[in-house]
Order: structure tokens, then C-alpha cells, then sequence
């Protein structure tokens, strides 16, 4: 039997389907942005937390998320989507708010420097530099440095990805986890998945490959930053969950990461969402597997943190309960 869209994105994407009259005009970059934080009215409400506040770490703009009053909290680094042309710290709230509020862990979000303004290495150098800031800072905030891990959506997935790897490969320290929802990892385009989702599902290939081409510029699409799919040293990298949407443009690439990275001996688990097209898990106010997917992520946090994160898995529950 044929797969279906869930309800509330089914007509989503037929509503977008009936408004979109030139489907081969990709908006401007500004049109972009605004229509990033214009679709945040479907992400419906978030949770009040403890403290919610802006800072920088290493000079890149954070924003810090923490769910009750604690000392040694696990840390969730998350890095945006957007197809490096947009996003930031509006676009994804209620998504952060609630993976905090879930998991009783302190959720910091990075803004990163965006296409076209900024080119190639700028976003990923930000997360890395953020990263390491987070490291050295999250105690003044009640974060335990040894329980940190990092998430993206999209080309937040990528990024996240791309700071694992830099951070084993530069040995530094490690996160404990990686949580890859539904990554961006190939600007060649050469999944079957792209063409086969491409088109009509409101996210087009065409719009995700010009944000990637605006990033990359000069630099060769099949670079190792640009194109992690391709790499070959997967060995060292930490516990790895990826999350995939089945009418996504990007969900083969995915996958096939969950296989190179299980072929490779990286302790690697991937769960695809049907039914629902990429960007998803910031539709939870229309999205039953968006809300599915928020618990879905929380509690791989919580079991990351192990003990840590006891006592405020018990208070999460009293207050989803109240």
C-alpha cells in the first residue's frame, strides 16, 4: 500500500501546493527568512522555564534555555536549520523550549553566521568556536561539560555533524551524543531521494541546493565540510541517532550515514518518521509525529544524561501532568 501524508501536513502541502504558481522561482533570500519565522505560528505553544537568556560564548551568539534550577545539568548544544541562508533563535523556540522542558537539560542554541553574507568555513568555525566556549562556560550556568550533546535540524544536522568530527579530530574533548535530524550532508544531490521528493512537498530540491551552493561558494562541492557523506574516517565519533521524514528531498542521505557510520563501528540508530516531509519537527501545533518526535529527542537526552537527569525527568513529568 501506497504511504500517505499525515493529516495536518497533508494539507499543508496541498495549500502550498494551490499558492505556489511559479514552483521553478526560488524566493529571495530575504522572502526566505521571513517565511522561516512566519511558518513558527505552526509550531504551536511552548513551555515557560526557569531562565531563558542571550549571551556569547567565544564571541558567537547563544541563546541559553534551562528547564528547572540545577548544578551539573546535561548540556544540548543545537544548531539550527535553515539551509544556511536562514534561521535562528526565533524560528526554533518552541522546539528548544520543549526539548529542554522534556529532558531536564539545558538546551543552548547557536546562531550561527549565515549565507550569502557569509560564506564557507564562517558557519562551521561558529559552532566550533561556540562549542568550545560551552565547553569551558556552561558551569557558570549549572551545566555538567562531561554530559554534552550536540543537535541539529537540517543544516543544523550537518553542522552538528561537522563539529564532531572536528572536535575528534583535533582531540580536544567529545560530546557524549550527536542527534542528526533529518542532516544535510550531500551538495552534489545524488540520492535518489532528491529527485524522487524534490519537487511539491514545500521544501524543494532547488532550495535546499541554493543554500548550500550561497555557503560553499568557491569551495568544490565534494569538499569533506561541504559533502560529509563521502568521508570515510567515521571511526571515533560518538553515539549517533539520526531521524529522517519520509517525503523528505534528504532522507536517503541519512540513512545511508546510519550505514557508513554502523559499517564503520560507530554505535549508530536510525528511525525514519513516514508521512511527513523535511522540517517537520517544527510542525508539532498540526504534527502528531512532530510531538512524537520532540518526546523522541528528549529522551534520548535524558538517557545520555543518565543520573544526572533523574530528578528532573520525575519534575518534567509532574509539570507535563499539571
Amino acid at each position: 500500500m501506497d504511504s500517505v501524508l499525515e493529516l495536518g501536513i497533508d494539507q499543508l502541502v496541498q495549500c502550498a501546493r494551490r499558492e505556489t504558481t511559479e514552483p521553478t522561482v526560488l524566493p529571495s533570500i530575504a522572502h526566505r527568512r521571513q517565511g522561516y519565522i512566519d511558518s513558527t505560528e505552526l509550531a504551536g505553544v511552548f513551555p515557560l522555564l526557569h531562565h531563558v537568556f542571550e549571551t556569547k560564548c567565544n564571541g558567537v551568539p547563544v541563546k541559553v534555555f534551562k528547564p528547572y534550577e540545577g548544578e551539573d545539568m546535561p548540556i544540548v548544544v543545537y544548531f539550527h536549520g535553515g539551509c544556511f541562508v536562514s534561521g535562528g533563535f526565533e524560528t526554533h523556540e518552541q522546539q528548544l523550549r520543549q526539548i529542554a522542558h522534556l529532558s531536564g537539560a539545558i538546551v543552548i542554541a547557536v546562531k550561527y553566521r549565515l549565507a550569502p553574507e557569509y560564506t564557507y568555513p564562517c558557519a562551521h568555525d561558529d559552532a566550533f568556536d561556540a562549542c568550545d566556549g560551552i565547553y569551558q562556560d556552561c558551569y557558570r550556568w549549572g551545566g555538567n561539560k562531561e554530559a554534552i550533546i550536540l543537535a541539529g535540524d537540517s543544516a543544523g544536522g550537518h553542522i552538528a555533524l561537522i563539529t564532531s568530527l572536528r572536535l575528534r579530530d583535533r582531540a580536544i574533548w567529545q560530546p557524549i551524543k550527536q542527534i542528526l535530524i533529518y542532516p544535510m550532508l550531500d551538495a552534489t544531490a545524488s540520492c535518489e531521494s532528491m529527485d524522487k521528493y524534490g519537487e511539491n512537498y514545500i521544501i524543494t530540491k532547488a532550495m535546499l541546493m541554493s543554500g548550500l551552493a550561497l555557503y560553499r561558494g568557491n569551495v568544490n562541492a565534494m569538499h569533506e565540510e561541504i559533502s560529509p557523506l563521502f568521508r570515510t574516517d567515521w571511526k571515533g565519533l560518538p553515539e549517533t541517532h539520526i531521524l529522517t521524514a519520509e517525503f523528505d528531498p534528504l532522507v536517503d542521505e541519512g540513512e545511508m550515514l546510519y550505514r557508513h557510520l554502523r559499517l564503520a563501528g560507530v554505535d549508530a540508530y536510525c528511525g525514519r518518521y513516514f508521512g511527513v516531509i523535511h522540517g517537520f519537527i517544527q510542525l508539532s501545533g498540526i504534527s502528531q509525529s512532530a510531538q512524537e518526535a520532540l518526546m523522541h529527542v528528549a529522551g534520548l537526552v535524558r538517557k545520555g544524561g543518565g543520573k544526572i537527569t533523574q530528578k528532573y525527568e520525575l519534575r518534567a513529568m509532574i509539570r507535563e501532568m499539571i
